[in-house]
C-alpha cells in the first residue's frame, strides 16, 4: 500500500513529501495495484491497476498521480516507460505525475505497479459517482401554514455578552499569562 511507497528504498525513492504533493487538497483519491508477469508485465500490470476493481470508476481527469513501479534486478528502464506512458494517456495531459521504482526481489518474474490519482474536476466526479435518489415519499401533505407554538420553537434567540465572547478570543496560554 502507500507505507511500501514512502518506506522501501528503490531505483527512484518515492518520499512522505511526494505523497503529500500528490494528496494534499486534491480531494477524492484513487488507488489501484495491478501485479503480472510474462512479456507485458509492466504494461498489464499498469493496465490493471487503473482499471482495477479497487477504483470506483476511471483515472481519467486526474491532474495529480503518484505511480509506483516494482520489479526484480531484471525491471528495465522500457519497462518502466511502456507503464509510465500507459499511465499517461489515460489521465489529464497536464497531469504532475511522481515516479518511483523499487527492486523488489521477493516478487520473482512479476512487476507491480501502484497508482494513486487524485486532482479530479467537480464535474468529472459527479459524472463517476452514481446519483441518488432525493425525492422524499409522504403519506401526510406537509402543513400549509405551522403553528405558533412551533414557530416560536424553531426560532432559537441568542443572546451575547460581550465580556464573554471576548475570552474566546484570547487563546488559553495567554490568558494563563495575564493572571
Amino acid at each position: 500500500g502507500i507505507t511500501d511507497l514512502i518506506t522501501v528504498p528503490g531505483l527512484i525513492n518515492l518520499d512522505f513529501a511526494d505523497v503529500c504533493t500528490i494528496m494534499k487538497g486534491a480531494g477524492s483519491a484513487m488507488m489501484g495495484i495491478g501485479i503480472a508477469a510474462g512479456d507485458n508485465r509492466a504494461a498489464d500490470a499498469a493496465t490493471e491497476a487503473i482499471s482495477s476493481r479497487l477504483l470506483e470508476s476511471s483515472i481519467e481527469g486526474a491532474t495529480r498521480v503518484l505511480l509506483s513501479i516494482a520489479g526484480n534486478k531484471d525491471l528495465g528502464i522500457q519497462e518502466i516507460n511502456e507503464a509510465a506512458d500507459l499511465v499517461a494517456k489515460n489521465v489529464d495531459s497536464d497531469a504532475n505525475i511522481i515516479f518511483g521504482t523499487v527492486v523488489d526481489e521477493s516478487l520473482g518474474d512479476q512487476v507491480r505497479v501502484t497508482v494513486i490519482a487524485t486532482g479530479f474536476s467537480d464535474s468529472n466526479v459527479q459524472q463517476q459517482l452514481p446519483t441518488l435518489n432525493t425525492q422524499t415519499r409522504s403519506s401526510r401533505p406537509a402543513p400549509s401554514q405551522p403553528s405558533r407554538s412551533t414557530t416560536s420553537q424553531s426560532q432559537p434567540t441568542r443572546t451575547s455578552n460581550s465580556s464573554n465572547d471576548k475570552e474566546f478570543d484570547i487563546p488559553d496560554f495567554l490568558k494563563r499569562s495575564r493572571i
